[in-house]
């Protein structure tokens, strides 16, 4: 089942045999996938099984990566993480990464454009009203929902068509999960790409149109949403749950 997608030729992102490094420690085996134009892909797991370095390596933002990642049929292996950025991708970490010293339009406003298309800033209120509010706040008096909110909100802006989210439901509270879950369907239906790292299921089951499983640093499995819904044993096999 797991080859099924792997690799496509009309693929937006194919990762092939991608390998990845931090110092002597090697996290990432050989991880293989691809995300279709349009879609909505998780990549679950167990902590610890390279989920996140996943996502940095595409990025290009781990020490050492080897293997294929193609963008747009693009090659990415062996160009810097900001060339990559430019080329129309963005990376929405877990940890956020709102700057302190600067307050929410700030914030907002930092990252460069770089590609047309991006969502202005009325539209991007228009899915986090709460950040119009929040306006000449500083940027780390948000509460956590907020700050999701405004790190999503700001690689909007850059026209970027592929978004990489990592964990963006972490330690919210339920009506903000579900606020980030109506915005992720109404980028889809925008036509945006995206790729989900996410620990809550019953989240990535609502958004996801396709699920890959990792342990060990590779992909073992796929799954669509009703197959992975039809399948609770197994999920519990791979994720505990």
């Amino acid at each position: 089942m797991i080859d099924k997608h792997s690799a496509g030729t009309h693929a937006m992102l194919a990762v092939k045999g991608l390998e990845a490094w931090y110092g002597e420690s090697h996290i990432l085996h050989g991880v293989t996938f691809d995300v279709q134009p349009g879609e909505v892909v998780t990549l679950l797991g167990r902590n610890g099984v390279g989920k996140t370095t996943t996502l940095k390596a595409i990025m290009g933002i781990v020490e050492q990566r080897r293997g294929s990642v193609r963008f747009e049929d693009r090659e990415l292996v062996g160009l810097s993480s900001d060339a990559i950025a430019r080329g129309g991708i963005a990376f929405c970490p877990e940890e956020r990464g709102i700057f302190a010293s600067l307050n929410v339009r700030e914030n907002l406003l930092l990252p460069p454009q770089v590609r047309p298309g991006g969502l202005d800033v009325e539209r991007i209120f228009a899915l986090f009203p709460n950040l119009r509010e929040r306006l000449s706040s500083q940027g780390t008096k948000l509460s956590g929902g907020e700050q999701q909110m405004l790190a999503i909100g700001r690689i909007l802006r850059t026209g970027a068509r592929l978004l990489l989210l990592d964990e963006p439901t972490e330690g919210l509270a339920p009506v903000i999960i579900q606020q980030i879950r109506e915005t992720i369907g109404s980028l889809k239906a925008q036509g945006f790409t995206i790729l989900l790292v996410e620990q809550n299921f019953h989240f990535a089951a609502a958004v996801a149109d396709r699920h890959y499983i990792m342990e060990h640093g590779r992909v073992v499995d796929e799954f669509s949403t009703p197959q992975l819904k039809a399948n609770p044993a197994k999920l519990h096999d791979y994720l505990g749950v």
